[in-house]
């Protein structure tokens, strides 16, 4: 005599632990890191990997390889470094903000978060921390944007707040450019001729000029060479040069 209910029984319970393996690989958080330094992106894929809920899920060096991760992996949170191989990381934070908005950012960085932070929220990133801040402060900050909250260091909270309803802050003189000039600004003093940094924005080279033109009169600068050394030594106040 065949024993069916047994049989359905056997069934419904092996039903149920899939179900409850499938659960728990979905409780799994999704982190995809970009940054344009290999050692850096395995450091932090090391700091994560100590976690049994996050995993590393893929990499990036620039702009076009991350979005085309995100849109392969479906991160959770993208980890994002300001300069990237190919672009600023401004820009990928404002295309992944637009284009997925319900993927989570967190802008990971060595550069001055007082000249960055307050950009990175503006553009659509969750939170700003140091790399140097240690493994402890980079899972705190981690944990912090997926519960849903903004992370910033203690010193900076009341300076985003104060700097966030306003289009231009007070305080380092680049802090008056846009984050396109901004990120020509960063090109410029890094060595790159016109027609590099207009294949590097994606822009004609005659745009390029025009923004020149906007940095020379908001920094009160006169000519392109004025711009090539004031960069230089920003870049290097700021520890942003090789």
């Amino acid at each position: 005599m065949l024993n069916f209910p047994a049989v359905q029984g056997h069934n419904l319970v092996q039903g149920r632990l899939n179900i409850m393996n499938a659960q728990a690989r979905t409780e799994v958080t999704k982190l995809l890191i970009v940054d344009d330094h290999p050692l850096v992106r395995s450091g932090i894929r090391s700091i994560i990997q100590m976690e049994s809920d996050l995993t590393v899920c893929g990499e990036a060096e620039g702009h076009d390889e991350a979005m085309a991760a995100i849109a392969k992996h479906g991160p959770d949170l993208v980890l994002v470094d300001i300069s990237l191989k190919d672009s600023n990381g401004l820009s990928l934070l404002k295309d992944i903000k637009q284009n997925y908005p319900n993927i989570l950012t967190l802008a990971v960085s060595m550069h001055d978060e007082y000249t960055y932070a307050v950009r990175c929220l503006k553009v659509g990133a969750k939170g700003y921390i140091m790399k140097q801040a240690g493994t402890e402060k980079i899972l705190e900050a981690i944990r912090c944007v997926l519960s849903g909250k903004t992370f910033l260091s203690d010193g900076m909270t009341q300076i985003a707040l104060d700097q966030l309803g306003s289009e231009i802050p007070d305080g380092s003189p680049v802090e008056v450019l846009s984050n396109r000039e901004l990120e020509l600004f960063q090109l410029t003093g890094q060595g790159k001729e016109i027609s590099e940094i207009a294949k590097i924005m994606k822009i004609s080279p005659r745009t390029v000029e025009v923004h020149r033109s906007h940095i020379k009169k908001k920094l009160g600068l006169r000519t392109s060479t004025d711009i090539f050394q004031t960069s230089y030594e920003w870049l290097k106040q700021n520890g942003m040069l090789p």
